[in-house]
């Protein structure tokens, strides 16, 4: 900018600024319609839609310059320039947060709220680098953003003169502000900026304070009926309970009558032999509740149950069998610490979890965007490291899986197979008009549906050679319904198929009746109890009940919704929703229509608020004596928390490790065993902090400590070479000769990166030979080699 022959900004160039701020708001409103336009979302692009959102805009941009302009003359005042410069850089901001607002509406099809308070900057981190990535077309649009403010503030200079003839300025935008408030508007109207920040406002203020005299309200004493047993065959063992939750599996894509359907054939198939409840809802509406809803029936806190700081007591599916002498595992390709993931599972005592950083270098992982990035191993790698791995058929199984592939950026193996195919099921003809449309311009979500319904495929059919199959129950869901794809209504993005399979199934059955995954858990208890006589406890605490059976449109229950984190805006009772200060009424095809009556629908949501925040923060889910496996997490004191705080602001924890590791080789033994434990106390699948842990303890001369500490790890993920690479150096180094030899099978046996360490395996060997011990290629009932003498 020219400024030398500029003493001091009047208010003259104030409002050029402003003028300038609202035609930029008005180019990116522009671009949202231009977007959704050719992603099939909107029908036209300068519509009625348009000009309200074109209003709301001239009202933000009116309500920044009323707030502005007394600043503005103050810095001038003050220091010439120096204000003038300092509302340039602030609009500067705001047009950059609104592009930034708009790009994420654009993806997710919903405006971010106060959810952005639920995610730590390390998860944000992630998301946005496995969900595209940060590119340079970022900074390319940074540096548009700052051009077109700036070049139409030179243009304005041309045109003052009209404007100048106007009303005193600050009263003709301080009514244009007045004049939006009395204009309604929806999510896609609104200014982003300006909702984000009245959401936060709003969920920050709001009043959760529970006054009822019930300690433990969610507390019941009547058994869960037992609605499932009609139509099994069970056996005399328990069975195997396998649950696959696929990413983004919403009804709109499965079974008959889908209106985006065709691209799900192995699941259409499997819903006609199946007890299958077309209109089901996961109570959350992203992929960070469905392990508690599913699994525990649990409330949500304040941002999902697996980010609150200190978990309340807990009955879930997982902790109830394991008490029941069956192995529990959880299955993911991708890190199990994003979403706290890795944390609620330890707290169950979940036998095994394999993430992203156990499958080894036999499997490929899902190809990187644009920005270079990956989410992990897609889905059907998952199932086939899964069913490579050794199940020990003496106890049943409980084993959970979680999909990947159909979230962004929907890359699926061989994308060109899978497009093909996509066009193959078009052809047919069975999809016209604006459905056509936004399939062929989302063809790689379909194409990525497409390819994840072929890898469920393909677990069915490994899972047909696993011993065990026909006394086995398959539970399949979505955790939400794909979001890029358009929502008819507010209650779309939590609609969900939910699939039950069994070789045991007397008959198939297809339910209409409104469930939630609230359901799901004490549904199959009662099934479970029933006949094998299960070690219960005496009382539960499940916010959901029996699933309804009934095969025409009912809803008689009571359904919280969690939109995203830190948004509780969403409650069914019976036939009617509450959603953001609209009472709807659902038919039977789940459209929403308004409603006149249930107005106390918003009082149940209010209740149920104060409710969850109540048995959340204070620990009054269930007393201590109904709890399995009592929250125990790891305690420090005072004197360490605060030196704790000296070293750790706040960074991810990849960066605490590399200081614990530095500690470690400046032999300060102790200092970095406490940030080891501080490291897992958060994030308990962080291994390389464990290894660290265990080869920091043979440091400082504890062996034995040493020795457990790499066993776990090495039992956490048994492919991770850097587990057995510590523990060969602390067998050695303690004369445990017989232990390494041992060890030689076992890493042999499980990690494909053995090769790796082949010094380490050849010293064992060698150790070996000098005491006279040879490997027994037998294995012991452990699973284990035993090492014996000559």
């Amino acid at each position: 900018m020219n400024t030398s022959t500029i003493d001091r900004y009047s208010l003259k160039h104030y409002t050029r600024l402003i003028i300038s701020f609202f035609g930029s708001l008005l180019v990116l409103t522009t671009y949202q319609y231009v977007t959704l336009y050719f992603k099939g979302v909107v029908d036209i692009i300068f519509g009625t839609s348009f000009l309200i959102a074109a209003v709301h805009q001239i009202g933000f941009a009116s309500l920044v310059g009323v707030l502005l302009v007394f600043p503005f003359n103050f810095w001038e005042n003050l220091r010439p320039k120096y204000g003038f410069n300092l509302i340039f850089v602030f609009l500067i901001v705001l047009l950059i947060i609104e592009a930034m607002l708009i790009s994420y509406f654009c993806t997710a099809l919903v405006p971010l709220g106060s959810d952005l308070l639920g995610y730590s900057l390390e998860d944000i981190k992630i998301t946005i680098t496995n969900s595209g990535g940060i590119s340079y077309s970022i900074f390319i649009g940074f540096f548009v953003i700052i051009s077109l403010f700036y070049g139409l503030y030179k243009v304005t200079s041309k045109h003052y003169h009209y404007i100048s003839k106007m009303y005193p300025f600050t009263i003709i935008l301080f009514s244009m502000f007045i004049m939006t408030m009395f204009i309604e508007g929806k999510p896609i109207n609104h200014n982003k900026t300006q909702y984000l920040a009245l959401n936060i406002y709003d969920t920050s203020t709001e009043d959760t304070s529970y006054d009822s005299s019930i300690e433990f309200p969610l507390i019941k004493t009547q058994k869960t009926e037992n609605v499932l047993a009609p139509y099994f065959n069970l056996k005399e063992e328990k069975p195997n309970i396998v649950f696959i939750m696929v990413e983004g599996l919403g009804r709109d894509f499965v079974g008959e009558g889908a209106e985006f359907g065709g691209f799900t054939p192995f699941l259409d198939e499997l819903t006609t032999r199946s007890l299958y409840w077309e209109n089901c809802l996961s109570n959350t509406g992203r992929t960070f509740g469905v392990l508690p809803s599913l699994m525990g029936s649990l409330p949500f806190g304040k941002s999902g149950f697996m980010e609150l700081e200190k978990y309340p007591n807990k009955l879930t599916l997982y902790g109830i069998l394991k008490n029941n002498d069956y192995h529990t595992s959880f299955y993911q390709g991708t890190n199990s610490a994003f979403d706290n993931v890795d944390r609620f599972l330890n707290s169950e005592n979940v036998d095994f979890i394999l993430d992203k950083s156990g499958f080894g270098s036999k499997y490929t992982m899902q190809a990187e965007d644009a920005a270079g990035s990956s989410w992990g191993y897609p889905d059907k790698e998952l199932f086939k490291k899964s069913m490579s791995l050794p199940r020990d058929n003496t106890k049943p199984r409980m084993e959970v899986y979680m999909t990947i592939s159909t979230h962004e950026p929907f890359i699926p193996p061989k994308p060109e197979v899978y497009e093909k195919k996509v066009s193959t099921v078009l052809a047919t003809g069975v999809h016209e008009g604006k459905t056509k449309k936004i399939i062929e311009k989302n063809s790689n979500v379909f194409a990525t549906l497409m390819y994840t319904d072929e890898a469920i495929e393909y677990a069915f059919e490994a899972y047909k050679k696993q011993p065990g199959y026909e006394n086995t129950i398959f539970i399949i869901t979505g955790d939400h319904r794909l979001i890029p794809i358009p929502q008819r209504n507010d209650l779309s993005r939590f609609h969900v198929p939910l699939i039950v399979y069994s070789p045991m199934l007397k008959e198939s059955r297809k339910m209409s009746a409104l469930n939630s995954h609230y359901d799901v858990t004490p549904s199959l208890l009662a099934l479970l109890e029933t006949k094998y006589e299960l070690k219960m406890p005496k009382k539960v605490a499940w916010l959901g009940d029996g699933l309804d059976m009934n095969v025409a449109f009912r809803a008689e229950k009571d359904i919280p919704l969690m939109r995203n984190k830190n948004e509780l805006k969403e409650y069914i009772s019976g036939d009617k929703l509450y959603s953001d200060g609209e009472i709807y009424e659902i038919d039977e095809n789940m459209n929403l229509s308004s409603s006149f009556t249930g107005s106390s629908v918003e009082s149940k949501l209010q209740s149920f608020k104060s409710m969850n925040a109540y048995v959340t923060a204070n620990n009054k889910i269930i007393p201590d004596s109904l709890a399995i496996y009592s929250v125990q997490k790891e305690k420090f004191t005072d004197s360490e928390i605060i030196w704790i705080n000296s070293v750790y602001s706040g960074e991810n924890f990849d960066k605490v490790y590399m200081k614990a590791r530095a500690l470690a080789f400046k032999k300060e033994y102790d200092k970095a065993i406490l940030l080891c434990r501080y490291i897992l106390s958060e994030s308990p699948s962080h291994i390389d902090t464990k290894v660290l842990m265990g080869r920091t303890s043979v440091w400082s001369g504890d062996y034995p400590s040493a020795i457990e500490i790499l066993k776990d790890c090495i039992k956490m993920n048994p492919n991770y070479i850097d587990s057995y690479s510590a523990l060969f150096d602390v067998y050695f180094w303690s004369g445990r000769t017989k232990e390494a030899l041992e060890l030689v099978h076992q890493v042999q046996e499980n990690s494909s990166s053995a090769h790796e360490i082949n010094d380490k395996i050849d010293r064992a060997k060698s150790e070996a030979r000098k005491v006279g011990l040879v490997i027994n290629t037998r294995k012991s009932k452990n699973g284990l080699a035993a090492a014996t003498r000559e």
